[in-house]
């Protein structure tokens, strides 16, 4: 295979992992009837005038199925914690003991779980959308090779077939993280 094919399938490939990767980290922020770290995940905090990533500032442990504990590293930022997480569309309601904050997270109603349900699919639409958005660029790339007769028609058309299985592989990717968030969403 060409060094030019082997380059956009390759980019291709990264791009494509890094869309799922992504898809991974929105799903994970969606709330589910569990408490974990991971819904604090895109969360900032104004720490010293600095957005700053939550999980930067605070230890985090989840006691029970609904309770989580947050542990400041610097209390100087406890307050400010406990203002991001009220103003957070999670639905927590934070109660401050001086040294940690504990988080009681509600039970979800039906309502609230199809509205969670439809986030995830809106948030692996998107995924898909990057993923073939990646399959254009990289397919312009081969054809682009293939007229300018770097690469041969064979060539090219074995490197799209590559091409449509990577982008299968990663849509399916995609779709088995977006049943799981649903599974869990559902899971009362």
């Amino acid at each position: 295979m060409s060094e030019v094919i082997e380059l956009a399938l390759m980019e291709a490939e990264e791009k494509m992992d890094k869309a799922l990767e992504v898809a991974r980290e929105d799903m994970a922020s969606i709330r589910t009837g569990r408490a974990h770290p991971g819904m604090f995940a895109k969360l900032e905090v104004d720490y010293y005038g600095a957005p700053t990533p939550m999980q930067q500032l605070a230890s985090f442990t989840v006691q029970d199925a609904r309770t989580l504990l947050i542990t400041p590293y610097d209390k100087g930022a406890m307050s400010a914690i406990e203002k991001t997480l009220r103003d957070s569309d999670l639905g927590a309601n934070p109660s401050n003991d001086g040294n940690a904050i504990r988080i009681v997270m509600p039970q979800l109603t039906e309502e609230r779980r199809r509205e969670y349900i439809k986030l995830a699919h809106t948030k692996g639409e998107d995924a898909k959308v990057s993923v073939r958005h990646v399959r254009r660029h990289a397919k312009d790339a081969i054809d682009k090779a293939v007229k300018d007769g770097d690469v041969g028609e064979d060539e090219g058309t074995r490197a799209e077939k590559e091409l449509e299985s990577l982008t299968r592989r990663h849509v399916e990717a995609v779709d088995e993280i977006l049943k799981h968030k649903e599974t869990e969403l559902l899971d009362v």
